[in-house]
């Protein structure tokens, strides 16, 4: 599901043409590694995970406001020029790739390590 969404995501981003579908390989690839619970997870930490991430969703929120902006202005560069601007393509990219670890860490619980503030 989070796979789908994450393609359904770019496509609204205008990040890719492709029209999303539940097939595996298509142009936005997507890898959550399947971790070896009782070595990689704490077995208490994931009833404060969603806690801990409460900084980062504040983050987002701003950020993501920020990313509605740039895809708007990239629909505009890309009906006049034919190209999406490489800094708002980059932008747009590095927040859904933090908001990916973000849910990675908190929900989906793939991992106890704590996602970066970063947009790479």
């Amino acid at each position: 599901m989070v796979k789908f969404s994450t393609r359904v995501g770019a496509y609204i981003g205008l990040l890719t043409d492709v029209y999303p579908s539940t097939a595996e390989e298509q142009s936005v690839h997507i890898e959550i590694p399947y971790p070896d619970v009782p070595k990689d997870l704490n077995r208490w930490l994931p009833l404060v995970k969603w806690f801990l991430a409460i900084p980062h969703y504040i983050v987002l929120f701003f950020l993501g406001i920020a990313a509605f902006f740039c895809v708007v202005i990239a629909w505009f560069a890309i009906l006049f020029t034919g190209r999406y601007p490489r800094g708002l393509f980059d932008f747009v990219v590095g927040v859904s790739r933090w908001s990916l670890r973000v849910t990675a860490y908190a929900f989906l619980l793939t991992t106890d390590r704590y996602p970066l503030f970063s947009l790479t």
